[in-house]
């Protein structure tokens, strides 16, 4: 396999995941572990969004400006954690140990996938049909979907986050179910021991 984890979204769901995961990446569990995250699938909900309402960050605060300070923090903080952008995702194949993930301009293939796409019905990935249902959380009128899953998971190596894992449009609830993930994905690579990364003041 390529990666060991390959996160597709770049939103607050996938970019919470990637900087879990990536502050992880030092740790002796995940030594030689190569993950990524393809940023670009559609224009994230964040774009749009005004924060007053949202533990730390300052009243005021623009999603744009979180997507564009979250990507800056993962290039300096993470570099490790490898980042694909402008290349939309097109179809997620299951292989006898992983998958194969398929864009618009290339081909990977990951041991375990995180899908954290918004929950819009026009989300489109061949591959995940089987998998869609109506959203749970959202207004009928809306026509959200979600993929079914226990616990973030999808089938084994299969992971969703965010909305399109039946959340509520939250910010820090898509935020939180990100770092759900990636401290799943962690254990696994621990050997069952739970997992988490935590920095301290000294």
């Amino acid at each position: 396999m390529e990666f060991e984890v390959l996160i597709i979204g770049g939103g607050a769901a996938g970019m919470s995941c990637a900087l879990v995961l990536g502050s992880a990446l030092e740790k002796p569990y995940a030594e030689n572990k190569r993950a990524g995250i393809i940023l670009h699938q559609r224009a994230s909900d964040l774009q749009s969004a005004l924060f007053n309402n949202a533990l730390g960050i300052p009243p005021g605060t623009s999603g744009a400006s979180i997507l564009k300070s979250g990507l800056e923090q993962l290039k300096e903080r993470y570099p490790r954690l490898e980042r694909i952008e402008k290349e939309k995702v097109k179809e997620i194949v299951p292989l006898e140990n992983g998958f194969r993930i398929i864009s618009n301009k290339d081909s990977y293939s990951s041991q375990r996938v995180v899908v954290a796409v918004g929950y819009s019905n026009l989300m489109k990935i061949k591959g995940l049909e089987e998998y869609v249902i109506p959203h749970k959380k959202a207004k009928a009128s809306k026509n959200r979907i979600q993929l079914i899953n226990e616990d973030h998971v999808v089938i084994p190596g299969l992971y969703v986050a965010g909305t399109l894992a039946g959340w509520r449009s939250q910010y820090a609830i898509a935020c939180g179910s990100g770092a759900a993930v990636a401290t799943d994905i962690l254990t696994e690579w621990n050997k069952g021991e739970h997992t988490k990364v935590h920095d301290k003041l000294t």
